[in-house]
């Protein structure tokens, strides 16, 4: 059984750090696409990041490009998302996303699918 647990999420002030974890188990780790999303009350939910496990190519919204880092640990079966100099309009339930088996060029789609979804973790920043 597929699954995705993400974790890391909390409550922080302006110009704050956390860093968010998407712990995936029951498949091979190796040659997917993983993706964060995130959505705010009254808002559509958005494509903050993604990254391909077996390149590790990796893409950024472009108002959160140089805050937000993507980054995968193979051993670990764990994609993170580290987020600085975090505002209060970051404020979202954060989910992970799995596409499975992505191809090379996945990540440069103009409009990426995913198969499976994560529960959220929320993350509120105070002003």
């Amino acid at each position: 059984e597929v699954q995705l647990v993400e974790s890391g999420g909390g409550l922080v002030q302006t110009g704050g750090s956390l860093r968010l974890s998407c712990a995936v188990s029951g498949f091979t780790f190796d040659g997917h696409g993983i993706g964060w999303f995130r959505q705010a009350p009254g808002k559509e939910r958005e494509e903050v990041s993604c990254i391909h496990t077996r390149y590790g190519s990796s893409y950024y919204a472009d108002s959160l490009k140089g805050r937000f880092t993507i980054s995968s640990d193979n051993a670990k079966n764990t994609v993170y998302l580290q987020m600085n100099s975090l505002k209060p309009e970051d404020t979202a339930v954060y989910y992970c996303a799995l596409k499975l088996w992505a191809t090379w060029d996945w990540i440069y789609s103009g409009s990426r699918q995913y198969d499976y979804w994560g529960q959220g973790t929320q993350v509120t920043v105070s002003s």
